[in-house]
Formats: C-alpha cells, structure tokens, sequence
C-alpha cells in the first residue's frame, strides 16, 4: 500500500472514531464561548442602559448567593402639630355655635327687654270733700312729667303709671297712635297713646285680659265729638284710644292730659262727664283755637289749690271707692 493510501486510511479514521479527550475539548471550548457571548450581551445591555438613565437597578446578592434586602428607607422625624392645627376644626365649630348663641340672646334680650317703665303704680291721695253747692271735678291731678319726644325704641321710665304725661314717640302710626279699642293681646305701649293725650285726646286704659270688651266697646261707641276742637271719634282724631295696661291700681282708668279719673267699673257716664270738663284742655300741643269753650264745660283746667302735692304719692291712705267719681274734689 502506498503512503498516499496510508494517509488516506488514517485521516479517514480520524474523522469517523473518536480521540480520546477530544470531546471534553470541545464542551470546554462551547463553555467558553457561551460565556463570552453572555458577557459581551451584558457589556451591550449596561452600554445601551447606563445607570442612572431610569434603568432597574441591580439587586445585590450575599456571599451566600441569596438575594439581599433592598436599602431600608431613612425614618423622618414625625412632625408635631401645634394645638391649634391639630384641634382647628373643633375651634372652629365651637367659634361659630358661640357666634349663634350671642346673636340669639341679643335677639331674645331685645325681644322680651320691657317697652317702659313704671317707677311707682299711682295712688293719689284722696281730699277733702267739695263745699256746699259747688261742683265736683272728677279725677285726680297727676304731677306734669313733660312731653319730649324720643326715637321710636327708646325705654322710657315713667315716675307714675298709669302715666298722664311724660316722653313719647313722635312717628307715623307710633305716636300718636289711631284712635280706637285695642285687644288685651295687641301691643300698645304708653310712648305711643301718651302722644294721643298730648294733643287732647281721651285715653281709657283696661287692666289684665278679663276686662270686659263689650263694655269698653259700647263706651267707644258713646263718645261724642271731642269738646273743643269736634272731631269725630276715632281715625285720624286723637281720641278715644282704648288699651291694656296692666301697671295700675285700678281696674279701669281715664286718662286726659295730667289728669286721671280711677274706676273699680266702667262708668260711662262718669268718663262722658270727665271727657266733656277737661277734654283739650290742659294739653300741651293744641289742634285747633276756637274762639269759645262749649256751654258746660270750664274754659281753664282748675286751680291748683287743694292738689295733691307733687311727690311719688305713692302711699295714699285709701283706695278709690267704687263710684267712677271721687267724693273729694282735686284740683
């Protein structure tokens, strides 16, 4: 055989059986290149990634091969809220029922405060019988407490009550007020009728709400035209008014200016006669001058000499009888 079919034979048996050592050779060798293919596939992904750039960051693993905890976050210090952060809402809430409850008892207080004052309930003391054969002057002089007009509101304290003058309200349907009878529930205040006497008119006060109403109505519908000036009852004329009140001795009153008939009974004659004497009289704001006084009645309020002093007269020794006319005669 010749060294060409010599080499031949060999080279052949190479490539079909196996050398010893080669395989393990080549498993190597693909190790190797994998790993370096896995390297360079890491080498790219960190070149095409940088740190930093919003890629993952990479976990850390122990010696041991486990996966490591990821950094513990930094504990902050708790920031410590003032008092009145931390109870601002309930400050607040209370802020505004405190708010409500002033503006309510502002509300209430003005709503139940008194519309006047009464520094004593009057009671005149009684006088001395008339002399023979003069005429007797119903009623009682009641010491003058001026007639200034105030702002519609205004408390007003009277010395005596009921009152026969003092301060009023000077306003449109205030003061003076529209002649005619007024329930026990309708709000009438003396800062309004006392207007009325100050320009002549008769006032007829009730006390307490079992006054008998049908009575008051017929004496208002006896009033005749007013004794100077004759007007017509009621309307726009300053009498009659016929009220409540119930801060006086008596259970009836009439009332012109500075003076006062008390009555236990509606009397009417009584209040005709005494309208008639001293009706427009002795007011101080007149409504009319005419040029005579009607037949019948005195032209000038009586003297002052048998008054009753001007003190609170607030003791007298007994209690008007129950004839609308008192016995005695005051100036």
């Amino acid at each position: 055989m010749s060294k060409e079919s010599r080499r031949r034979q060999r080279t052949a048996g190479q490539t079909s059986g196996s050398v010893p050592g080669a395989n393990d050779r080549r498993q190597t060798a693909g190790s190797a290149s994998a790993s370096a293919a896995a390297a360079s596939a890491s080498a790219a992904a960190a070149t095409a990634h940088p740190a930093g750039a919003g890629s993952e960051r990479r976990r850390s693993s122990s010696p041991t091969g486990t996966q490591r905890a990821g950094r513990r976050a930094r504990s902050r210090p708790a920031v410590r809220q003032s008092f009145l952060q931390r109870y601002r809402r309930w400050l607040l809430a209370a802020a505004v029922v405190a708010v409500v409850a002033v503006v309510g008892a502002g509300v209430f207080a003005s709503a139940t405060q008194p519309a006047f004052a009464c520094s004593n309930i009057w009671e005149p003391t009684p006088t001395a019988s008339p002399a023979p054969g003069s005429s007797p002057q119903p009623g009682y002089v009641q010491p003058d407490m001026g007639n200034t007009h105030v702002a519609v509101g205004t408390v007003v304290k009277y010395t005596y009550c009921p009152p026969a003058s003092g301060h009023h309200y000077f306003a449109s349907g205030q003061g003076p007020i529209p002649a005619r009878p007024y329930g026990p529930n309708d709000s009438v205040i003396p800062e309004g009728w006392v207007h009325n006497l100050e320009h002549g008119g008769l006032v007829i006060l009730y006390k307490g709400a079992e006054a008998d109403q049908t009575a008051l109505r017929a004496l208002y519908s006896a009033i005749p035209v007013s004794p100077v000036c004759g007007f017509q009852p009621g309307g726009n004329s300053p009498g009659p008014v016929i009220a409540r009140f119930d801060q006086m001795a008596w259970p009836y009153a009439a009332l012109v200016w500075d003076r006062v008939l008390p009555m236990q009974t509606i009397d009417q004659a009584a209040v005709l006669d005494f309208y008639a004497r001293y009706g427009e009289r002795n007011n101080p704001e007149k409504l009319c001058n005419p040029s005579a006084s009607p037949s019948g009645a005195p032209s000038a309020s009586p003297s002052g000499a048998a008054s009753p002093a001007a003190s609170d007269g607030s003791s007298p020794s007994v209690a008007p009888s129950d004839s609308s006319v008192p016995s005695a005669s005051p100036s």
